[in-house]
This record gives C-alpha cells, sequence and structure tokens, in this order.
C-alpha cells in the first residue's frame, strides 16, 4: 500500500519505508528530513523514567538510525535525541557533545529542539504522539517538536514557535509546520477527566464543537488534538497554509506504523529527523 497523498509521498528505499512532506522537498537543498515507517523499525534508545532498555534493543535502534539516516543522505552520528516525558521543555541546539556518537542520553526530559546549525539531526520519536518539524526558510532555522496529548494541554508547539521568534527572530508568517502521523480524533478516545483537562484549556476556541465530540451513550469524548495545534498555531500567526497534515491515523495505518493503542506496553517507536544541510 502507498501512503503517499497530496501532503507526504511515501518512500522505499534500501529496505526502508518512510515518508516527507512534498512542502519540505521543495526546500531539499537546505534541509533533510523524513519519518520512519515500519512496524520491524524502533528507534527506542532510553526511557522517560530512567529504566535501562535491553543492549539488543539499543543495538537495534542504532541500527535502524544508521540505515535510516543514510537513506535521506544525512549521519546517524549527528543526531541530537530528546529522551521525551511529555514535557514543554525545549532545548536550543547549539553544537553535538559526542563527538563520534549520537547525542542519545543528555537531554533528559526534553520534548522539543531548535537548531539553526548544519548537520545537526534532529530526532523525536512517537506511537500516536504528534511530532511537528518546524522549519523557517528566511532564518534557516528548524524544530523537532513532540506534542503528546500532555504536550497539547501545555501547547508546546506554540512555545517552540515563540522561542524561534526570541531566539533566531524567526517571523510566524515565515515558518512551515508539518504534522507527522498520529492518532487522530477517530480513535483519541477518552474518560470525563481528560476531556475536562482539554475543555477548561481550550474552552474559549471557537472551533471547539468541531474538535471535541461526545459520545453520551459510553461518557466518553474524542478529541482533535492535530486540530488543537492547528487553530493555536494559526492564532500565533502561521498561515493556514503554512501548516501541513500528513492526514495519517497512526492506529488506522497500525500495519505500517507504532501505536501505543494498539501494541499496548510492547509499544516501539517511530521517529521523525530533520537536518539543516
Amino acid at each position: 500500500m502507498d501512503l503517499s497523498n497530496e501532503n507526504v509521498v511515501h518512500i522505499k528505499k534500501d529496505g526502508f519505508e518512510y515518508l516527507q512532506f512534498r512542502r519540505l522537498l521543495k526546500y531539499s537543498d537546505i534541509i533533510s528530513h523524513a519519518y520512519c515507517l515500519g512496524l520491524d523499525r524502533n528507534f527506542r534508545t532510553g526511557r522517560a523514567n530512567g529504566e535501562k532498555i535491553s543492549e539488543n534493543e539499543y543495538l537495534k535502534a542504532i541500527s535502524d538510525y544508521k540505515g535510516f539516516c543514510k537513506c535521506v543522505n544525512l549521519d546517524y552520528k549527528n543526531i541530537v535525541k530528546t529522551n521525551q516525558s511529555h514535557t514543554d521543555n525545549i532545548e536550543i541546539i547549539k553544537k553535538k557533545i559526542n563527538v563520534n556518537a549520537p547525542d542519545l542520553d543528555i537531554y533528559q526530559k526534553t520534548d522539543g529542539l531548535i537548531t539553526d546549525k548544519k548537520n545537526l539531526v534532529l530526532s523525536t520519536t512517537n506511537a500516536d504522539c504528534i511530532l511537528l518539524i518546524l522549519f523557517d526558510p528566511v532564518k534557516k532555522v528548524i524544530a523537532n517538536v513532540h506534542s503528546g496529548w500532555r504536550g497539547t494541554l501545555k501547547k508546546i508547539s506554540l512555545k517552540a514557535v515563540e522561542k524561534m521568534q526570541k531566539e533566531y527572530n524567526c517571523k510566524a508568517e515565515d515558518i512551515i509546520c508539518c504534522m507527522c502521523p498520529s492518532i487522530r480524533k477517530c480513535h483519541f478516545e477518552v474518560n470525563r477527566e481528560v476531556y475536562e483537562l482539554f475543555y477548561n484549556e481550550f474552552k474559549n476556541l471557537k472551533q471547539l464543537c468541531d474538535i471535541i465530540e461526545s459520545d453520551s451513550n459510553k461518557d466518553k469524548w474524542y478529541i482533535d488534538t492535530i486540530a488543537i495545534n492547528r487553530v493555536i498555531l494559526e492564532n500565533a500567526g502561521l498561515l493556514e497554509n503554512n501548516i501541513i497534515d500528513s492526514k495519517l491515523c497512526s492506529v488506522c495505518n497500525k500495519e505500517y506504523m507504532h501505536s501505543f493503542r494498539v501494541e499496548k506496553e510492547d509499544y516501539g517507536l517511530s521517529t521523525a529527523i530533520v537536518s539543516l544541510i
């Protein structure tokens, strides 16, 4: 099956499958990027609670990073990866710490990375959460942000844009935001407690009636976190046509990408990578 649509292209190369955003491919002389597909790939190099992973799992992740980066002409040794824990912490990356190895265990409790330096391969991982690739082609600044439902509540995507503006004088209207595959409203079913968190945080959004749908028969709600991020970014000044959605649900496409809701405790992790070149 080909997952390509008007916003993304599905590529198969050297045993890997991945998505690239058509809009970002127009800047292939400036940046390289991709979102990896496949349940046989797993990019877990650590856990948020500090629990050690097995040596085999770690070596598998390194092998997958090497092969994946090679597909898009990047060096895996230049990877800078977050150890995510659903925070709104965002780091400015000015240089690599490890000279001959990726930076994997340095940025703890961090869910976003920003840089204007070439050859730093920013990586985030997901299994239903939204990964957002931000790119300012004018200032030549990139960001890679992990926004699960907790990160969406904390508006980490908005905070990343604000940090790009503050640190690099980026203009909102120049920033392109690409949203990778994630769980969608069709499968993001929540209980009353989570619903109330979202309602209280976003009740002033005029689009709320479309964003949150109730199922009175089950006392459950369905929430569109993609739409929330789109609205808050547009309210921050990003142009509508500069916010590009992959339009792919991780649960609906569970044969091609990792999903916590499908795989449960044995879930693997997909990755999005982006680098200035």
